[in-house]
């Protein structure tokens, strides 16, 4: 891997278990390349889900350090998951994303003014349809 010559470079310092230390030296005493060449090619030849699959790497998981002036803090851990939105709504879940009342939710979905279906007795709304429809100008209405 030939360094480009116009390619930004960052400084990167890190401390490496002894024996792993050993054995990057000792690659790039083999292959005859800086210890800098070495790295970046590993990570040019893995993507990023690859390199999380290593053995040794815990996937999605970080240590935090938080600090607290009480010294009576509870200490535990907590796994994070990314929010993804429920797509198929109520009329009061239609109502608290809109912040309305829901009696006018209900009126201007019957009078189709707002977009959703009534299966049975019941109305459903799509998150994405009412977002839409909220975004949309007078003259884009149906």
């Amino acid at each position: 891997m030939a360094r480009e010559p116009n390619r930004e470079l960052a400084a990167l310092f890190v401390r490496l278990p002894v024996e792993q230390a050993e054995k990057l030296d000792r690659a790039a005493f083999e292959l005859k390349v800086p210890k800098q060449q070495l790295v970046g090619a590993l990570l040019e030849r893995f993507s990023a889900s690859q390199l999380a699959r290593l053995p040794g790497l815990e996937s999605g998981r970080r240590r935090v350090l938080v600090e607290s002036e009480v010294d009576d803090m509870a200490v535990g851990s907590h796994s994070f998951r990314p929010f993804e939105p429920v797509e198929v709504h109520s009329p009061v879940e239609v109502a608290d994303l809109l912040q309305v009342d829901e009696k006018l939710v209900r009126k201007l979905a019957e009078s189709d003014d707002l977009p959703g279906r009534k299966i049975g007795q019941e109305w459903r709304f799509s998150r994405t349809a009412v977002l839409e429809w909220l975004g949309a100008s007078e003259g884009e209405e149906d």
